[in-house]
């Protein structure tokens, strides 16, 4: 199975969504190499950097799970590198 590292980066402008949005990140935890949290209390918004290691589609659907709350705002960005399980192969996509 191909996996891909993505970033996944959210800004968050309701504390009132952030019991569902863990609820999301915990579903997905098996895909989640790490996570930072960044509160920033001058625009009361929190700051949230999450890093994958997954199939383009569970980054996507995750993705788009945590874009569909409400005041939450998701962009994702994927490393062109590809990593095959089955060979331990790593490729560089488009070379």
């Amino acid at each position: 199975m191909e996996t891909r590292i993505a970033i996944v980066s959210i800004i968050v402008e309701d504390p009132g969504v952030v019991e569902e949005l863990n609820s999301i990140i915990h579903d997905y935890r098996e895909y989640i190499i790490g996570r930072m949290g960044i509160p920033y209390k001058k625009y009361a918004i929190s700051v949230i950097s999450i890093v994958m290691d997954a199939p383009n589609d569970t980054i996507s659907a995750f993705s788009g799970k945590l874009g569909m709350l409400p005041k939450i705002m998701v962009k994702t960005a994927y490393s062109r590198v590809l990593n095959t399980e089955g060979d331990n192969q790593t490729q560089i996509q488009g070379k």
